[in-house]
């Protein structure tokens, strides 16, 4: 049976959304409603998906770019807006929502974006590009990952069918960081807690998952979060637990030190 993941390519647009609601999941994790009629044809079926969300500089309006054959084009003499990847959390078709999840770490256009944002404003994204479709019939599914990998570890896990088996580590601040996640797969979620760590710059996510014992069986391993640590997750896989390569996908999201590094899917 071919297992391989299928990649599924999109028809890139830009779309311009309307803040719908602004509530907070725990401390320091914002979910923002958008909603809008460009919303119309928009597509992610896959948990990993991207979209590249537009900035405005405070105080200025929206920044609408144009999509042509050789990429994005900003109006001359216009404040460039800053442009960040983010996981579609949850998209009603036919409310005509999406759900975006922010991270509040207190620096950077996102946060400060997403601290500030109130019902009615506008703001411009694009994509996805493209899905990576997993197929459901894997024995066991091995999630890891920090903050900026919760969306759609979340997402993944609350919609793996009933029939599938997923263990996942997760690293957050603290305690009050913990998110509720409802699957009817079965679940066994280890939240590792940093209680004033550094994020990426500790061993949290890498020692467990050296420390756990796994179930036997065919594994898709989806490791996400800081670029150094999902490289060396996926090394001890590979080497030391003999998991296929092509049956893991270990992207960097952020690299420690590095503003907006984040690796292409």
């Amino acid at each position: 049976m071919n297992k391989s993941p299928q990649r599924i390519r999109h028809e890139t647009r830009l779309r311009i959304l309307e803040v719908v609601s602004v509530r907070p999941v725990t401390p320091l994790m914002l979910r923002i409603t958008l909603g809008g009629d460009d919303l119309e044809g928009f597509a992610s079926p896959g948990h990993g998906d991207h979209i590249k969300v537009f900035f405005p500089q405070a105080g200025e309006d929206i920044i609408v770019p144009v999509l042509g054959p050789e990429g994005l084009a900003f109006p001359a003499g216009a404040p460039r807006p800053e442009m960040r990847d983010y996981t579609p959390r949850y998209h009603d078709p036919r409310r005509r929502t999406l759900d975006v999840d922010f991270v509040l770490h207190g620096d950077g256009p996102a946060s400060t974006w997403a601290a500030q944002a109130r019902v009615g404003q506008k703001i411009v994204i694009g994509g996805p590009r493209g899905s990576l479709i997993v197929p459901d019939d894997f024995d066991w599914y091995l999630l890891a990952g920090d903050e900026t990998a919760l969306p759609a570890i979340g997402r993944r896990l609350e919609e793996l069918p009933s029939t599938a088996r997923a263990i996942a580590f997760i690293e957050v601040a603290g305690k009050d960081e913990e998110q509720v996640i409802r699957s009817s797969a079965s679940v066994d979620i280890h939240w590792l807690h940093r209680d004033g760590q550094q994020p990426g710059n500790n061993g949290l996510l890498l020692d467990a998952i050296k420390a756990a014992e796994f179930p036997d069986g065919d594994c898709y391993a989806f490791i996400a979060g800081e670029s150094s640590m999902s490289k060396a997750v996926r090394a001890h896989l590979v080497s030391e637990r003999s998991f296929k390569d092509e049956w893991i996908k270990a992207a960097g999201y952020w690299l420690r030190g590095v503003a907006d590094a984040h690796e292409p899917h």
